[in-house]
């Protein structure tokens, strides 16, 4: 199946968070810290990630609270949901960042992907994803 053209499916819009949002790193021998685990188990809509590999644990999540050093990301979500089969989703996603030396973070899930920029350069991924061809919603 060729990569999708990003305005052929309303499943391909974006939408730029109000939110920001924070990366965090921590040693795969470590324990979660409970506060990122008890954030999984409540009702909020908040988004969390976390991924543990061999390597390292990674969490990526949603804030109010700006002054957390590591809260310095905006996050462009596709709309979704993706059937499995389409291919080249995020290469079209990531392209024209790339082109506009924007640096992404990215999470994916059963339903879309999210890739996080730079907070102080989201306006600029909005502006290179339009010219590409992308719609907000």
């Amino acid at each position: 199946m060729p990569p999708p053209s990003p305005s052929d499916h309303v499943s391909f819009r974006l939408h730029l968070s109000d939110k920001i949002f924070y990366v965090k790193q921590f040693n795969p021998s470590d324990n979660i810290p409970v506060d990122y685990l008890n954030s999984l188990q409540t009702n909020s809509s908040n988004f969390i990630s976390i991924t543990r590999t061999n390597e390292e644990i990674s969490i990526v999540g949603e804030t109010d609270d700006v002054s957390d050093k590591d809260a310095s990301w905006r996050c462009i979500r596709i709309a979704g949901p993706m059937d499995f089969g389409v291919t080249g989703v995020m290469c079209n996603f990531t392209t024209p960042l790339k082109a506009a030396n924007i640096p992404v973070f990215a999470v994916s899930t059963w339903n879309t992907d999210y890739i996080l920029v730079p907070k102080d350069r989201a306006e600029q991924a909005v502006q290179a994803l339009k010219e590409d061809g992308w719609t907000f919603v």
